[in-house]
């Protein structure tokens, strides 16, 4: 039985309806996830992303892989995100940069989606899995909504390596993830909803220069505005938890997986 800590999905709204959003877009950019516009050109190259196709992001939050991908590739995609702000922002974003005609939006849950089946070519994800409360019904809603011999393409957040249960407690807390999956974990989650896996890769070897380049960030160039606009408990909170992060990721705890996967 998969261990969880007691997150909804309100917990998770809240965080990027608030200083979480703005916090997590000043280290990451406005993609929000971990190598910005060359990891989601290799995701997409992987998946064979293309001007026919219709791409479903799954928690799309801000909608920055949803403009790159459909200004670069020409495909039409969907975003679907169940925090209000970040759907808002996402839809404003987009208008302003003339790809409404593209993109829409849909704020809805990604666990009961709101989509006919065989809707879409691909569905797409990039780090934001891990917030998810229940990956197998994920994953079977995923399959659910691709076109027969479409491509799931994702990218997350993963465990890989024994913690204690004062770690795992720390380390999902800190990020507000009821728990984070395994890559084979994914992989057989996958091959249960009737898709086969085409390719799984552990990313974790990138994963702690990245976490070390947000907690130099978060020390170095953010430290004051931090504290002028969230209070001196906040920064030393962030840099704690990111602290946290860049350790266990070094010691090979945490790290970060691919998996693409057809119907």
């Amino acid at each position: 039985m998969t261990r969880k800590l007691d997150v909804t999905i309100g917990s998770v709204n809240e965080v990027y309806d608030g200083a979480g959003g703005i916090l997590w877009e000043m280290l990451m950019g406005e993609q929000i996830h971990v190598g910005s516009e060359a990891e989601t050109d290799l995701l997409a190259e992987k998946a064979g992303v293309g001007e026919d196709s219709h791409l479903l992001d799954v928690c799309s939050a801000l909608g920055g892989p949803a403009r790159y991908l459909a200004k670069k590739y020409g495909c039409r995609v969907t975003g679907l995100d169940a925090t209000r702000r970040m759907d808002e922002e996402a839809r404003r974003r987009t208008e302003e940069a003339g790809l409404s005609d593209k993109i829409d939006y849909r704020l809805g849950n990604a666990l009961d989606m709101p989509f006919q089946a065989g809707t879409f070519d691909m569905v797409w994800g990039q780090d934001a899995w891990c917030y998810i409360t229940d990956k197998q019904r994920l994953i079977e809603e995923c399959a659910r909504v691709l076109k027969p011999g479409g491509t799931l393409a994702f990218t997350d957040w993963l465990e890989t390596g024994p913690m204690s249960d004062d770690e795992w407690q720390a380390l999902n807390t800190f990020m507000v993830f009821p728990y984070m999956e395994t890559l084979d974990g994914y992989a057989a989650l996958a091959e249960a909803a009737g898709l086969t896996v085409i390719e799984k890769e552990d990313l974790s070897a990138s994963f702690a220069p990245s976490i070390q380049g947000y907690l130099d960030m978060v020390q170095n160039d953010f430290r004051q505005a931090i504290v002028d606009n969230y209070g001196q408990e906040m920064y030393d909170a962030v840099e704690q938890g990111i602290t946290l992060w860049r350790d266990a990721s070094v010691a090979g705890k945490v790290g970060r997986g691919r998996l693409i996967a057809k119907k």
